[in-house]
């Protein structure tokens, strides 16, 4: 019998949807604000991998929301390792349940949540390793959070659920270790990212499916991300009109900068006519402009680029842009032609071949996304690159 060790950050990515950047600290506010909890869902998809093996798996976890909950909806057996008491989940919730789960000598941890999650889980594995003079247990994330800069997460619920099935049908799965890291949250929202690691945790590791670490730096080549900026700008000129949603990264960032208007680095910005129309929006404002495009007949278009290292385009940072937000654009004439991506060849090339990816936490429009689409390089400069949805 698989024991599969389940924790569950149920308020993890929270902040996402409602531009806060983040969930900790940030909860109450972002439910006042109308974000709906998205970690069980993403765990579920994860689980639903594995549906065929249930009766050789026995999940050990925690009651409610933070596990329980979800391997019952699907019909897997549970067993507690842990019980909370607190109506919203903290963190010694989770580095108490891992504690429990290490007693139970899982085969592994799988855990649904964002960096702040990784972290507690790597001080509860350390501490236990130290005090027991044991070996790590592996452990993988299923990625859930605002931002996932840490090396410990699959790239996808589904590739994390591939991986869980690879140990599950006892096939070889090397073991590596996987960099844990973290931002300040504070500054974050301010625009200003510093990460810092904290550690490292055993995983197992499937190139396909296990993520790298998200690149760091400022774009080398300002001459490039020149001609990319101005061959977005020649075509808000010719498109006047057309309402402009502008997403976050450092290659928009420098768009924002040619156009000489306030930029949100880690959030959606809105332009029209070269000039700004909002900063830092949600993903109910971003849907609220929409509406009101629809009435004046008024053509939304997005201009988005890539997480470096990693290749998403769509589910890691930019949670404002969801399946509805995305959907309407597409479902104007020009199609996915709406969309524009923006990067420099260095950082395709940085992807050794790897598809971007599409993971809006909607299936059928992830397949809608998936195919080559027109990536930006150059002024008057595109390649065709493949995206791929969860896999």
């Amino acid at each position: 019998m698989f024991k599969l060790g389940l924790i569950i950050n149920p308020v993890a990515g929270l902040g996402g949807s409602v531009a806060l950047k983040g969930s900790d600290d940030m909860t109450l506010h972002a439910l006042a604000l109308g974000a709906e909890p998205k970690a069980n869902i993403r765990a579920q998809t994860a689980l639903k991998v594995l549906l065929a093996y249930k009766e050789n798996i026995t999940i050990y976890t925690v009651n409610g929301q933070m596990g329980e909950q979800s391997a019952l909806a699907l019909g897997f057996e549970v067993a507690l390792s842990y019980q909370t008491q607190n109506e919203q989940t903290q963190a010694n919730d989770t580095e108490q349940a891992v504690a429990a789960l290490l007693t139970q000598q899982v085969d592994i941890i799988l855990f649904a949540g964002g960096d702040g999650t990784a972290r507690n889980i790597a001080k509860a594995v350390e501490r236990f390793a130290l005090k027991n003079a044991s070996q790590q247990l592996p452990v993988l994330g299923i990625p859930a959070g605002c931002k996932i800069h840490s090396g410990v997460y699959a790239i996808t619920p589904i590739a994390a659920g591939r991986i869980v099935e690879m140990m599950v049908t006892k096939q070889l799965v090397t073991l590596t270790e996987g960099d844990v890291m973290d931002i300040d949250e504070s500054l974050f929202r301010q625009g200003i990212v510093k990460a810092k690691r904290f550690g490292e945790m055993q995983i197992p590791s499937e190139l396909r499916y296990v993520q790298a670490v998200k690149s760091g730096g400022k774009e080398s080549d300002e001459l490039v991300l020149q001609d990319i900026a101005e061959d977005i700008i020649d075509k808000m000129r010719e498109h006047h009109d057309d309402l402009f949603i502008i997403g976050s990264g450092s290659t928009t960032a420098f768009l924002m900068a040619e156009l000489s208007v306030k930029n949100t680095l880690l959030g959606v910005d809105l332009v029209q006519d070269e000039a700004l129309v909002a900063n830092d929006v949600s993903e109910s404002q971003v849907w609220q402009q929409l509406l009101q495009a629809k009435q004046i007949e008024q053509t939304v278009r997005l201009v988005i680029t890539l997480i470096g290292g990693q290749g998403h385009i769509f589910g890691r940072g930019n949670q404002q842009l969801s399946p509805r937000v995305l959907r309407y654009i597409i479902a104007q004439r020009g199609g996915k032609e709406n969309i524009s991506i923006i990067a420099t060849k260095a950082k395709l090339t940085a992807l050794e071949n790897r598809p971007l990816i599409s993971d809006t936490g909607d299936s059928q429009l992830d397949q809608v996304l998936s195919g080559f689409m027109a990536v930006v390089t150059g002024y008057k400069d595109q390649v065709l690159y493949p995206v791929s949805s969860p896999q």
